[in-house]
């Protein structure tokens, strides 16, 4: 039996469907990634075009790194409560709902799979057997009239994703910066050579996991990141003589 058909067999159908889909934090890690990567970059790049010796690159590419990481981390987990706590609130509402007006969240139920092409003695089954059950019924609600996803991420696990990835991303730009030795301008070569195939390699990696055209993953990932690497590259020169201003009095 292929792995195609075995993954059909009845048995292994109701193995998935017992276990539940399990959340995906690719998308947390990724978003991590590419925006650590940009952030050093752009400190790494402002540092190099005002001339300043490559400690002052490190130092303030790692208090951005940490910095930066954790807000960014805060703020992802923000975001994926925020999406929990609409779960919660509209499961109370539907709740309610089903108490004090049950005649008409049977006809919701009627009418929702009435759109789907039930109809007749079928449609009267499959409303009875929903209704009957209040937690799949307000569960039904929740995905059919609300849209919503019941199964989300965990809003530390997506943090730490977050966190995990754009330190551990973000500190690619810097590594040239540890070798005093090759000199700013050549660690900065170095640091956007770096830059630019760790941008290729996450969106490589995205192909390898989603089972998609890997090198064009990779390629577009790479402009995209790249753009915003650029993007990043230009505003700092606004902040250049700042920079100048902070390297000086550092080297007093």
């Amino acid at each position: 039996m292929s792995d195609l058909e075995h993954s059909h067999h009845p048995e292994a159908i109701r193995q998935r469907l017992d276990e539940g889909r399990k959340p995906s934090y690719l998308r947390d890690a990724i978003l991590g990634g590419i925006d650590g990567c940009v952030t050093t970059f752009a400190v790494v790049a402002s540092v190099a075009g005002a001339g300043l010796p490559g400690l002052i690159a490190l130092s303030l590419g790692l208090a951005s790194l940490i910095a930066d990481g954790f807000s960014m981390g805060i703020s992802n987990y923000q975001g994926v409560k925020s999406d929990r706590d609409a779960v919660d609130q509209a499961r109370r509402t539907e709740n309610r709902h089903i108490r004090q007006v049950p005649d008409g969240e049977r006809e919701e139920i009627r009418q929702i799979f009435a759109r789907k092409g039930f109809e007749g003695n079928v449609l009267e089954r499959i409303v009875t057997t929903i209704s009957a059950d209040e937690s799949l019924w307000v569960d039904t609600m929740l995905r059919e009239e609300h849209g919503l996803e019941l199964e989300g991420a965990n809003p530390t696990r997506a943090a730490l994703w977050t966190f995990g990835a754009f330190v551990l991303v973000g500190s690619v730009p810097l590594l040239p910066f540890l070798l005093p030795a090759l000199g700013v301008d050549i660690a900065f070569a170095v640091s956007s050579l770096l830059t630019a195939l760790t941008f290729f390699g996450i969106g490589f990696m995205k192909g390898v996991v989603l089972g998609e055209g890997r090198w064009r993953a990779g390629l577009e990932t790479l402009l995209m990141g790249g753009g915003a690497a650029i993007i990043a590259h230009l505003v700092g020169g606004v902040f250049e003589p700042m920079i100048t201003e902070m390297g000086l009095a550092v080297s007093r």
